[in-house]
């Protein structure tokens, strides 16, 4: 069995923390409110891992609703999660109120990577920080298209500049 050589390995380059100083709440230009449940604590009494992706896709997918117009049932386009990462640094519990912020790190031909911040309360420091990348995609081939126009119209003002 040939062993691999010796590398150092590289310097992790995600979006999530490649722009670690924007991390602060004020760096989010759109925030939505999301109340935790009871059922969103684990046995260890804070809210569960996997919760924090679904705060994740409130916020994104209520934003492409709301201001995008993103028809979920019938649009020909939808976006599939093709990458996602989140990093915990604080526990969120119930009856905390999530103050879930987003903005778009990058936007390009047939993809958009979404940075989230999960503030509880009125904290300035997200309790989680992550990212995710949607690729836009035909419904029935499920062949990569360009981001819609209206989409694209919604998304340009929360673009990280």
């Amino acid at each position: 069995m040939n062993a691999a050589p010796d590398r150092a390995p590289k310097p992790c380059t995600s979006p999530a923390e490649a722009d670690a100083p924007l991390q602060d709440r004020a760096s989010f230009p759109h925030v939505r409110e999301i109340p935790t449940r009871w059922m969103d604590n684990d046995t260890y009494g804070h809210v569960n891992n996997v919760v924090y992706y679904s705060y994740f896709d409130t916020v994104a997918n209520a934003f492409l609703i709301e201001k995008g117009g993103l028809d979920i049932q019938a649009d020909p386009v939808i976006g599939l999660v093709v990458e996602t990462k989140c990093t915990y640094r604080k526990p969120l519990t119930f009856p905390d109120i999530v103050a879930a912020g987003l903005r778009v790190r990058r936007m390009g031909r047939s993809s958009v990577t979404y940075e989230i911040g999960l503030f509880r309360g009125d904290d300035t420091e997200p309790a989680a920080f992550g990212y995710f990348v949607h690729v836009y995609v035909d419904r029935e081939s499920r062949r990569p298209v360009p981001v819609p126009e209206k989409l694209r119209r919604a998304l340009e003002p929360i673009l990280a500049t």
